[in-house]
């Protein structure tokens, strides 16, 4: 994982596991993996991964059994609202973006509805 400069790597680390909830990638009720083998994966330090941890269980994202680990929770309206304020978060810079580009919103609107009619979405 490559972390930006101007945000703290904790909040970073927290965006990466949202993403990967979000996904599916990690699943309600699942276990995630402990902190070190967190730590190792992203090559940060352990107390980053286990700030980041601390921040989504008390956002109620994450859940800790004593002396088995971590697990993402089991509210599924909890992570719905999750996966939506990703979306948003993604949109608004899109829409800042392209505002500093000078586009206007009307053109956003019609430029991204001609970008997905000409196949520019690959996910269908």
């Amino acid at each position: 994982m490559e972390f930006k400069d101007n945000i703290p790597i904790y909040l970073q680390i927290e965006q990466y596991l949202y993403r990967q909830i979000a996904l599916g990638k990690m699943k309600a009720g699942e276990k995630i993996p402990s902190v070190r083998k967190l730590a190792v994966e992203l090559t940060v330090n352990v107390n980053t991964v286990q700030r980041a941890l601390q921040e989504m269980n008390m956002k109620g994202i994450l859940y800790t059994k004593r002396g088995e680990g971590n697990f993402v929770t089991e509210d599924t309206e909890l992570l719905a609202k999750t996966k939506q304020t990703l979306i948003d978060n993604v949109l608004d810079e899109f829409i800042q973006s392209m505002e500093k580009l000078g586009v206007s919103r009307a053109k956003i609107v019609s430029t991204l509805e001609n970008y997905l009619k000409q196949g520019g979405d690959n996910n269908e």
